[in-house]
């Protein structure tokens, strides 16, 4: 199921663009296929596929109308007893739910059909994603560790743990999470980015490991670029990463921690390799609304070490 951890309702930034233009195709698109048989609309896993895109799409963008459209669509080819449809009409009676009852009766349908079926995937991630918008972070990590228990080869699933985990405080406990999830995705650069920062925050504690923790920091940030060389996430962690450890390198020779001459390299090169970024894009009418947010901050730590 395309995004089964994504909120309802999710209106995050190039997302909510790219679902706004292929919501306003949905009428266009459910006509062709209104018949029962189309040479317009071929009975092909690429169709169904684009009915699925459009559903999220619509979901996202408040066109409940053409979302029950496109699932009916869905529930008829597959039947309602599919996995993925079912996952899928949960989603959709989390958006038109009106009120926090309304939700709660979401919940107990879910674990209604984990009692019949256990290992439903889409519906067991269809409940860690509730639990968390009802703000049981605790409840929802138990549900993803019953998942994974089920599923251990599942990334998405030790990267959305390890989020829960972050947000309650067990730092230790997250970064275990991210490095099974390159376990199974080792080229992944947006997780290695991601464990990069976490190790960053976590390097704010003065306990005696800062420069270690710093050091895996800056070797997982400049994974992230080696793998995606115009990944501003990368280059902006790597700046702040490098930057903060050579305030806190010594001198001592430490082989696992990579020298000032290389702390400095590193922190030149990705304050070039920002800027390259910044300036392609900002001049990308398309790329400047998709990422406005990263772009300003990237611009204001450019403007900071300039400064």
């Amino acid at each position: 199921m395309a995004g089964p951890f994504l909120d309802s309702r999710d209106t995050s930034g190039s997302d909510l663009i790219s679902a706004l233009r292929l919501s306003q195709q949905a009428p266009t698109i459910l006509r062709l296929g209104s018949g029962t048989k189309s040479a317009s609309a071929p009975d092909t896993a690429e169709e169904y596929g684009r009915i699925e895109r459009l559903f999220m799409a619509c979901l996202r963008t408040g066109d409940d109308e053409s979302a029950e459209a496109c699932l009916e669509r869905l529930t008829r080819r597959f039947g309602p007893a599919n996995e993925r449809v079912m996952g899928l009409r949960g989603l959709y009676e989390e958006a038109i739910a009106k009120d926090h009852s309304a939700l709660e009766e979401c919940l107990q349908g879910y674990e209604k059909t984990l009692s019949d079926n256990p290992v439903n995937v889409p519906i067991l991630k269809r409940r860690v994603a509730l639990l968390r918008s009802l703000n049981r972070s605790s409840d929802a990590i138990t549900a993803l560790i019953q998942l994974l228990d089920a599923i251990p080869t599942d990334a998405e699933a030790w990267c959305e743990l390890a989020d829960l985990y972050q947000s309650e405080g067990l730092s230790s406990q997250a970064t275990f999470s991210l490095e099974e999830a390159l376990l199974i995705a080792p080229n992944a650069w947006n997780i290695h980015a991601r464990l990069g920062e976490l190790l960053y925050v976590c390097a704010a504690t003065p306990d005696g490991t800062t420069a270690r923790l710093l050091g895996r920091s800056v070797q997982h940030f400049c994974r992230s670029i080696e793998l995606c060389d115009d990944y501003l996430r990368g280059c902006y962690g790597l700046i702040l990463a490098s930057s903060r450890m050579l305030e806190h390198t010594d001198g001592s020779l430490d082989p696992s921690l990579p020298t000032k001459k290389t702390l400095t390299q590193l922190k030149t090169f990705a304050l070039q390799k920002l800027a390259e970024i910044v300036k392609a894009r900002s001049v990308d009418e398309e790329n400047w609304a998709s990422s406005r947010s990263e772009l300003i901050a990237a611009k204001e730590l450019l403007n900071r070490f300039e400064q």
